[in-house]
């Protein structure tokens, strides 16, 4: 790390969200500065919108090394498919040191209760959450920068993520599709809840961050959402949606380039 103190603890209570404050720390381990980029993550803490799935910590984390994967590899499909790979690479030290992915396991907090979130609080469990962040800071970074330590060479000629093609039919810029691209699979091809909706999201707030119309994020988090389960039926899970789970880079841009999620992807596109 370039700094020479552990201060998680301080930008995670500055910041005020673990998904945030890990793609800040990221970022800034690299050099890349994204202050909005940071600021519109803040939503997919307590696991998307508060929904108990990935931990925010993940969804930061991927990012930070989606911004980094942009500036290092030039050619865009190198460079998501070494956010992938990094991604994988942090889902996996993550997962070794809790023994799981989702924030209700690590939390036991049901997020859109008053009365759960007042037990979280009260009870002291949150401050098991600025402790993971600051224990796992060193192991993330690590983690992040061995995913990222790929021979270009040996990366697939073409690679697709779902959720950098939902941002791109949204209007990203291509390095915010990178940046996104992670999220694939249900994060680096875990299976678990959608990468696309959590990169749509993400989108939309960015823009209204950009904007500054802050009053505005919530009704478009929940517009995507509610587009999201409209075409799901409510399913949320990424296995369970595409009826797979991805064991390859190869093997998920071949689904989408055949259409797989089509449907899904165009559909949280026109929120």
């Amino acid at each position: 790390m370039r700094t020479k103190q552990n201060d998680t603890k301080k930008l995670f209570r500055k910041i005020g969200s673990c998904s945030s404050t890990y793609m800040y720390l990221l970022n800034r381990e690299f050099g890349n500065p994204k202050e909005a980029e940071v600021r519109a993550l803040g939503p997919l803490a307590g696991g998307i919108y508060k929904l108990g799935h990935q931990c925010g910590m993940l969804w930061g984390a991927s990012m930070g090394v989606g911004a980094e994967a942009y500036r290092r590899f030039t050619d865009l499909s190198n460079a998501i498919a070494a956010t992938i790979k990094a991604t994988q690479n942090i889902t996996a030290s993550f997962v070794n040191k809790t023994d799981a992915m989702d924030c209700y396991e690590l939390t036991d907090c049901n997020w859109n209760s008053k009365v759960g979130m007042a037990k979280y609080f009260i009870t002291g469990k949150f401050l098991s959450c600025f402790n993971l962040a600051e224990e796992w800071t060193s192991d993330a970074i690590k983690s992040a920068k061995e995913g990222l330590d790929i021979n270009e060479a040996s990366l697939p000629g073409q690679c697709m993520s779902c959720a950098s093609e939902v941002l791109k039919k949204m209007g990203a810029a291509d390095e915010e599709a990178v940046m996104a691209s992670g999220f694939a699979g249900g994060l680096g091809f875990s299976g678990n809840a959608c990468g696309a909706l959590s990169a749509a999201i993400w989108y939309k707030i960015l823009d209204r961050d950009v904007k500054k119309e802050y009053k505005m994020q919530n009704v478009e988090a929940e517009k995507v959402l509610e587009k999201f389960y409209a075409e799901t039926d409510y399913e949320i899970l990424c296995e369970k949606i595409t009826g797979q789970r991805f064991n390859s880079v190869e093997e998920h841009t071949k689904y989408v380039k055949n259409g797989g999620c089509a449907n899904l992807i165009n559909s949280l596109a026109q929120v």
